[in-house]
């Protein structure tokens, strides 16, 4: 598994944000906590690969906006905030070895945090981000390969991945999922095994699951004893600073597995 990370600009306290308010981010701290991360990617059997820093790009940090890769195919996201659309320019060059490359276009907009993998399924976030058309585009490069594009309103939150994530994947094709049911319906998932978070941690949803482990934040303990106790396998980074950006575990890194690169097309 290939993660692919982006270092910590020093603008990011010019980030966007929408449902935070704006607070001083400790550059430094964000900095060691983002290193911590990239430590338990590697401890998880990632190899990581720093793309190249983008000081001008606050928000450059969070590039899981920028892509959604799968086995086959890997579809180059528009973000819905325009000041980030740049941010993808490293992204193409580093994923074109790898992929078949597609590319969401113009008046669609696709943030990669707003889409939800599952088995068979993916589930689109449509947000302040993410619109119909965007989905639309993500479900015809994807259908060839099997994927069946469900779109889901998000009005609580940023993305969708703010409010639900995939915690396991059962060899039987199921998978179970951590949601926070405040911010977005389980009535969406009723054939998943759903894991509620902690309501003292409406932001705790946003784990990151890889190998056979759950990467989340150490700020929520309390949901992590709760996936604890439902048998998952965690392991706790510190995530705090980030979090002031709106930035949760999924959105500082792009998985890419080692499936064999297909015919470009």
């Amino acid at each position: 598994m290939l993660a692919l990370t982006r270092a910590v600009p020093r603008s990011i306290d010019r980030c966007e944000l929408t449902h935070f308010a704006r607070e001083p981010i400790d550059y430094a701290r964000a900095v060691a906590q983002h290193s911590a991360y990239e430590e338990a990617l590697h401890r998880v059997g990632c190899r990581v690969q720093r793309l190249a820093a983008e000081p001008d790009f606050p928000d450059s940090v969070f590039v899981e906006d920028t892509a959604v890769v799968f086995d086959q195919v890997a579809v180059i996201a528009r973000p819905g905030a325009e000041s980030r659309r740049g941010e993808v320019d490293a992204m193409i060059e580093a994923l074109r070895p790898l992929r078949v490359l597609r590319f969401i276009e113009a008046p669609g907009t696709l943030d990669g945090g707003d889409v939800l993998v599952t088995p068979g399924r993916v589930f689109v976030g449509i947000s302040g981000r993410t619109n119909p058309e965007g989905a639309r585009q993500l479900a015809a490069h994807i259908a060839p390969f099997g994927f069946e594009v469900l779109q889901v309103p998000v009005e609580g939150c940023l993305h969708l991945k703010s409010a639900v994530t995939v915690v396991a994947l059962p060899p039987d094709g199921g998978a179970a999922l951590l949601i926070n049911p405040d911010w977005i319906s389980p009535r969406h998932f009723t054939d998943f095994d759903l894991i509620e978070v902690d309501p003292a941690e409406p932001a705790a949803a946003n784990v990151l699951a890889i190998n056979g482990h759950v990467i989340c934040a150490e700020e929520h303990f309390r949901t992590r004893a709760r996936l604890e106790a439902r048998g998952v396998t965690t392991l706790a980074v510190p995530a705090g600073e980030l979090a002031r950006a709106e930035g949760g575990v999924t959105c500082c890194s792009v998985l890419v597995t080692d499936a064999p690169t297909h015919p470009r097309g």
